[in-house]
């Protein structure tokens, strides 16, 4: 079975698209190919029936990740529709939502259920499966801070069911093996006054919206924020503005004048111009400060 003889599939298999519309940057190249399962079923036997040699990249709504102008080799699955998007309030103060659920919905969810705990996902522009993947987190709150365990399906297409602790979070990461496929995660939150809730959510999303350039072609956060020598966490945002990165261009790439940590698509970027402008911010505050950034939006596929 070659990459292009894929296993027959109840969902879409599309071949040859490109992933440019899939990603908020809207830039990258084709995917040999890209799958939407119709549901767990769907996915585990495609997974089971696919040689380990294709290559698979799991993605959400592309809020996260610069897809490369040569495209991506192997099959892209996305998990998108109704069928993951489901969102449950579960007693005991526990919320249940499918990977393909927008954090956002997630967080209104919990409000109108009257659980807290889960405000700060109002402020992350993505997925469940993503936040899963990279413990994603804002004002001073993360994913590992209310999972109470997560569903998966491994390269093989086998479930796994694992545990908050099972995860191992850190900063912006897991440490669970490669190549899983999240389905689904189970939160916990507390009691509280549904009123109250929205009202914390909404200050979590005036502020995300008075700060960050949400309305322009990004993909979020671009660097992760630093730990200095003596242990301080430091702002990936001022170390650029510092560097004189603030509105910076490269082709129709841009550092934001809005918000020194993300990199904006002025309308006719290439994924080529972002990455390297992303590049061209790391190299100036090496110079600046000596301090390497790390990226925290993944970078995929071919060079053109």
């Amino acid at each position: 079975m070659s990459e292009l003889d894929l296993p027959s599939v109840r969902g879409q298999l599309l071949r040859g698209e490109s992933l440019a519309p899939y990603t908020w940057f809207r830039v990258g190249g084709p995917a040999d190919a890209i799958f939407l399962p119709t549901d767990e079923e769907d996915l585990a036997a495609f997974l089971a029936a696919l040689p380990t040699s294709v290559p698979i990249l799991p993605i959400g709504v592309g809020s996260n990740v610069i897809v490369r102008d040569g495209g991506v080799p192997g099959v892209v699955i996305r998990l998108a529709g109704r069928a993951w998007a489901q969102i449950d309030t579960l007693d005991g103060a526990r919320v249940r939502a499918g990977a393909g659920a927008l954090d956002a919905m997630v967080a209104k969810a919990a409000a109108k259920a009257g659980i807290t705990g889960l405000e700060f996902y109002a402020g992350i522009p993505g997925t469940i499966g993503g936040a899963l993947t990279m413990n994603a987190g804002c004002y001073c709150a993360e994913t590992k801070d209310v999972l109470v365990d997560a569903v998966a399906l491994d390269r093989t297409g086998k479930r796994h069911v694992f545990s908050n602790a099972e995860f191992g979070f850190t900063y912006r990461h897991n440490a669970l093996p490669e190549g899983l496929i999240f389905l689904s995660a189970t939160y916990q939150g507390r009691p509280d006054d549904p009123a109250a809730v929205t009202a914390r959510m909404t200050e979590i999303t005036a502020k995300r919206e008075a700060s960050q350039p949400i309305r322009e072609k990004t993909g979020g956060s671009t660097f992760k924020n630093p730990i200095a020598a003596n242990g301080e966490k430091l702002s990936a945002w001022k170390l650029n503005d510092e560097a004189g990165m603030r509105g910076y261009r490269r082709g129709g790439a841009q550092v934001s004048e809005k918000h020194a940590n993300f990199l904006i698509n002025t309308g006719d970027a290439t994924a080529a111009d972002i990455e390297g402008l992303g590049e061209d911010v790391r190299a100036a505050v090496k110079a600046k400060h000596g301090i390497e950034l790390e990226w925290e939006i993944k970078r995929v596929g071919r060079p053109a």
